[in-house]
């Protein structure tokens, strides 16, 4: 069995019993003690002053007695208190007078004073019954013991009925959240109580915002790449049904139609390939193989790689400037960065354009400019060019004569390769004739050197 109660209320109910219980316990008790100090402080003050006035009198009493003996049974007899028993002792002990004894049984209060009368010494001692201080506190005892419990239990009760009042809005929380779902990720919790509860209302609206906004991603992700699988798996199929719809064929028709497949799976590998480097960068799976390298050399390697598929649109690659930049990455993430943005940049050029590719140093910082001379990117689409799958001219991008897939994941890939070292991926301006997209890099601090080099 749990010693500790499990549910919030009842440990809130708990706290609140305890943080006032044992205060009033440590108040009724010091209360009673003081209140029982108090009076036997006065009971001893009152057996003083009375002997104080016996010992008074018994002065007087001398002045007419014969002999201090004689005084003292003269002054017991005549002065009596209530309640106080007087005892009057000789040097030797014997008892010279007493008054009555008390009638009461304890518990008493005693208090002895030596009494000097000429040559003689005694000793003067009082008695008073403290019947009655006992029995005061018993009924205080009394009072506390039935007070006591009755105050703790309406703290309990009271504070249950705080905690439970209290909880309210977590419970309609808890309410709200167990009915938000996969269908209804838009529903929100209500941002009610205190602050600590609207705080945490807030926050966890937060969390359902970006769940939300995870979730749509990935079905429009899923919606996305199934339809871009669609495509090259539709040909394959067409294709290897259109072949085998004939028993007799010839060779130029199989030729033809091995190499619409070929084509068609090269797509298709492409595309998979790019998903599954994003699934692994996503999950923090993709690991860099970090090692020394120049970026002047991955931009000549990038731009040499693509000269085919730039000779095929008629567009000249041209290198304004490269300067040595020494980094530590992954050289093959890089090249294949440099590729997807180079690879963009010949797809939307016009025939007989230009793609000019520029590097700076900038501080600690290397830029790497990517310009083309195609129609731009109209103002309305310029933040979703990095978005998974978006392409502002569809049809262009399906182009075969690519280094890429075209199906709207290569910036997307760009990009999470130049978060991945430290770096950012930006559209730094769009116009007809004119865009330009600026790699950022964290180079190391040695004075830029130009190269002259050209793609081969």
């Amino acid at each position: 069995m749990p010693r500790w109660p499990s549910s919030l209320r009842s440990r809130l109910t708990l706290w609140y019993t305890v943080l006032l219980g044992l205060p009033l316990i440590g108040f009724a008790v010091a209360s009673y003690l003081v209140f029982a100090r108090s009076l036997e402080h006065r009971t001893d003050q009152f057996i003083a002053d009375a002997l104080t006035a016996f010992s008074r009198e018994l002065t007087a009493e001398r002045r007419t007695a014969l002999s201090a003996a004689q005084a003292i049974r003269s002054t017991v007899e005549e002065v009596r208190f209530r309640d106080l028993h007087i005892e009057v002792k000789d040097s030797a002990g014997n008892v010279v007078a007493l008054t009555p004894p008390l009638g009461d049984r304890g518990p008493y209060r005693t208090s002895s004073r030596p009494l000097d009368m000429g040559a003689e010494h005694f000793t003067l001692t009082g008695t008073y019954s403290s019947s009655d201080i006992a029995e005061v506190l018993a009924r205080i005892r009394e009072m506390f013991l039935l007070a006591i419990p009755l105050l703790v239990l309406s703290a309990a009760i009271g504070g249950s009925s705080l905690a439970k009042r209290s909880l309210v809005p977590v419970k309609s929380m808890a309410a709200q959240a167990a009915a938000i779902s996969a269908s209804n990720l838009d529903e929100r919790l209500p941002v009610a109580g205190g602050d600590e509860l609207i705080g945490l209302a807030r926050v966890v609206n937060d969390l359902l915002d970006r769940l939300e906004g995870s979730f749509a991603q990935q079905r429009r992700f899923v919606a996305d790449a199934s339809h871009e699988l669609r495509t090259p798996t539709a040909i394959l199929r067409a294709e290897a049904d259109i072949t085998l719809s004939r028993e007799h064929r010839t060779e130029e028709e199989y030729r033809a139609a091995v190499t619409n497949m070929r084509d068609a799976a090269r797509r298709l590998t492409r595309i998979v390939d790019e998903l599954f480097l994003l699934a692994r960068a996503d999950s923090g799976h993709l690991v860099t193989q970090r090692e020394p390298l120049y970026l002047e050399d991955l931009v000549h390697d990038a731009a040499r790689a693509v000269q085919s598929v730039a000779d095929q649109r008629a567009v000249r690659i041209e290198l304004l400037g490269l300067v040595e930049a020494p980094f530590e990455g992954d050289a093959d993430l890089l090249g294949r960065l440099l590729l997807n943005l180079l690879d963009n940049a010949i797809k939307f050029s016009p025939e007989g354009g230009t793609v000019a590719v520029e590097m700076r140093r900038r501080g600690g910082q290397c830029e790497i400019t990517v310009v083309d001379q195609g129609p731009g990117i109209p103002p309305e689409v310029r933040e979703r060019v990095f978005e998974r799958f978006f392409r502002v001219d569809a049809a262009r991008s399906r182009s075969e004569s690519s280094a890429t897939s075209g199906a709207g994941l290569g910036l997307a890939i760009a990009r999470r390769i130049a978060e991945m070292h430290a770096g950012r991926l930006e559209l730094a301006e769009s116009r007809p004739g004119r865009t330009e997209f600026r790699l950022t890099l964290p180079v190391e601090g040695r004075e830029a050197q130009y190269v002259t080099t050209t793609p081969a």
